[in-house]
């Protein structure tokens, strides 16, 4: 009987130092951390911010394990009723394609009057011809991005344009190139009807305002050198003054800067006015630009 209680405390005592040691080791699979001795006590506490103390939602542990809940009776699962494929509603074109922007209407108005962009609606709604109309307009004029968008850019070229009067242009008979200094806008002329169509150009910024008047061109080179500005100017046709015609070097729609008195424009049209211009050929210039 001796050796049977002897038996029991020692179990009971294995039992005791088992218990103690496992609330004194930090688990490190709890929180994935690394390692997996044993860490003085409050370690537990400093690394995951618990209190040794029980909260005011804590009660003491049952003496005994709480009984396990019944297991509940699982329904009958009914057989799948066919359901009709979701058909996705398609994409807006002015959503995937253009964003609209700001003077949509305006722009709209505008193209419609010059009528080389392909069809548009005047509504101040963007639409995928609407979009494809201002894409080309934009790639036209280069303007950047060209991604259809009526932005404040594409409103004021479009309208420079749009509103562009060929008849002030006191042509006469051969070829006359016209530039009109307020609109910032360039076209060409033979016997009185337009052969060229306006374009965009940049003149003389502030303290080189280009002069209003009319002249001829006496000079002319494919690629020439700007001495004062160190700078080729492609296409030169000169009229006066060391002012001419060129291929601008910079971005066109660019309005911080200016020329130094000549006659900007866009790669395509520096290389067109090239082959229409001679010596001879008339220059008329009407107008002031803006804030010179």
């Amino acid at each position: 009987m001796k050796y049977v209680r002897s038996t029991t405390r020692l179990v009971a005592l294995a039992l005791v130092t088992l218990v103690g040691a496992g609330a004194c080791a930090f688990d490190p699979q709890a929180d994935g951390g690394g390692g997996g001795g044993p860490v003085p006590v409050g370690a537990a506490e400093r690394v995951t911010g618990a209190s040794g103390s029980p909260g005011p939602d804590q009660r003491a542990r049952p003496a005994t394990a709480p009984p396990k809940p019944k297991a509940r009776p699982t329904p009958a699962r009914s057989a799948p009723k066919p359901t009709r494929p979701v058909r996705k509603p398609a994409a807006s074109p002015s959503v995937a394609g253009c964003p609209q922007g700001e003077h949509q209407r305006e722009v709209e108005a505008y193209l419609a009057r010059l009528g080389d962009f392909g069809p548009v609606r005047v509504d101040g709604r963007q639409t995928a011809l609407d979009c494809a109309a201002i894409k080309k307009f934009q790639k036209r004029y280069d303007i950047r991005p060209a991604h259809g968008r009526a932005g404040p850019t594409t409103y004021d070229v479009a309208k420079r344009l749009a509103t562009t009067d060929t008849a002030r242009c006191r042509a006469g008979s051969g070829t006359t190139f016209c530039i009109d200094l307020t609109r910032q806008t360039t076209w060409v002329m033979r016997d009185g009807k337009v052969i060229e169509k306006p374009t965009v150009t940049r003149t003389g910024m502030p303290g080189y305002r280009t002069p209003a008047g009319t002249f001829k061109i006496n000079y002319r080179n494919v690629k020439e050198w700007s001495d004062p500005y160190e700078v080729w100017l492609p296409y030169w046709q000169h009229f006066t003054q060391g002012m001419g015609y060129h291929q601008t070097t910079t971005y066109l729609h660019d309005k911080s800067i200016g020329s130094h008195g000549c006659i900007n424009l866009l790669p395509d049209d520096a290389v067109r006015y090239w082959r229409l211009g001679k010596i001879g050929s008339k220059v008329v210039l009407f107008g002031r630009r803006p804030g010179t």
